[in-house]
């Protein structure tokens, strides 16, 4: 895949006005989206990911619109149990409503920036040496066993070490002051609780992107797409905060078919990494021909079933046993 160094600026150029559209927006007005309007949003986003695989067909041709398609709903589904996380941190903060919005695209922002440098990273580390598919394999086959373990119940959030570390070194006061970031309180100049959660949303996001950014890698070896699937993921995920609320709650099974599609990548990854095999202790450095690849449309197809099995069983199942408490992110 020939991508320009034209079209990767065009491309960078069009993702970056329409976050620094979103952003002035949200700035402009801070408030809690009503359904009609998150839902809105959330169809433009999905849009927009459909219309750009499209681009990505006439341009590049079927494989790689299949790629794009296969990371990028990948991504958004990641994505929700990221959404888990942020209900916990949200509540955990006591973020006032009007400005959960700004925490929310602020944090997105910086994820984007910092995934950014992951997969210039990731695809780097590729293109020099094939065997690292076996540690990305491994690696979200690993994930895949602790995520079927997890309970979708528990609602923990622990402070990281980054988080702990701004904590210590900069002053903060006790209250909200809207969606700034400093106050003066008695004479003394700090920093908002406002500050921390954006922090907490932004590096929490980062380690999620410790198993989103190897499984991409599973389905493209594209930066160009590895990059714009995990953009469109993240555009939306603002307003799918907010349009899906309290339904969040009602998959319950999301945890076990995250599990069942990244264990699936992490084989994928496995195989692959047989398939051009140059480790000596492995038949004899050769490539292993019987080592089947599977195709992108398979991958899409296993993936799409998997969600499509996850949020209906999830759904009956809440149906008939009623919802979990979970707290409602657009209180505050």
């Amino acid at each position: 895949m020939d991508v320009s160094p034209q079209v990767w600026t065009l491309t960078l150029a069009v993702l970056v006005v329409v976050l620094v559209a979103d952003l002035v927006v949200v700035s402009r007005r801070p408030h809690r989206p009503t359904t009609r309007e998150a839902t809105l949003w959330v169809l433009l986003y999905i849009a927009l990911a459909i219309g750009f695989g499209l681009g990505v067909w006439m341009v590049w041709g079927r494989q790689y619109a299949g790629e794009f398609y296969a990371g990028w709903l990948t991504e958004y589904s990641l994505s929700l149990d990221n959404l888990f996380v942020f209900v916990i941190i949200m509540a955990r903060f006591r973020v006032p409503a009007a400005a959960q919005q700004t925490v929310l695209i602020v944090g997105i922002v910086m994820a984007l920036l910092l995934r950014g440098i992951f997969i210039a990273a990731g695809a780097a580390v590729i293109s020099r040496f094939s065997w690292v598919f076996y540690l990305f394999g491994t690696f979200l086959v690993w994930t895949a066993v602790g995520l079927a373990r997890h309970d979708s119940q528990e609602d923990e959030f622990t402070e990281n070490v980054v988080l702990r570390q701004v904590r210590r070194v900069l002053p903060t006061s006790e209250n909200f002051e809207g969606v700034r970031l400093r106050t003066v309180v008695d004479g003394r100049r700090l920093f908002t609780p406002m500050l921390i959660v954006m922090v907490a949303i932004g590096t929490t996001d980062l380690l999620f992107a410790l198993d989103s950014i190897p499984a991409i890698f599973g389905l493209t070896q594209q930066p160009y797409l590895v990059f714009t699937a995990n953009a469109f993921a993240l555009m939306g995920l603002m307003q799918l905060f907010f349009l899906l609320g309290g339904l969040l709650d009602r998959l319950v099974y999301l945890s076990k078919g995250l599990a069942v599609v990244l264990a699936f990548i992490g084989v994928k990854l496995v195989l692959e990494a047989l398939h051009v095999n140059e480790l000596p202790f492995i038949n004899g450095g050769r490539h292993v021909s019987w080592a089947p690849e599977i195709p992108i449309m398979v991958s899409l197809g296993v993936i799409g079933s998997v969600l499509v099995v996850t949020t209906v069983a999830s759904l009956r199942h809440t149906r008939r046993h009623g919802q979990a408490n979970r707290p409602d992110p657009r209180a505050g």
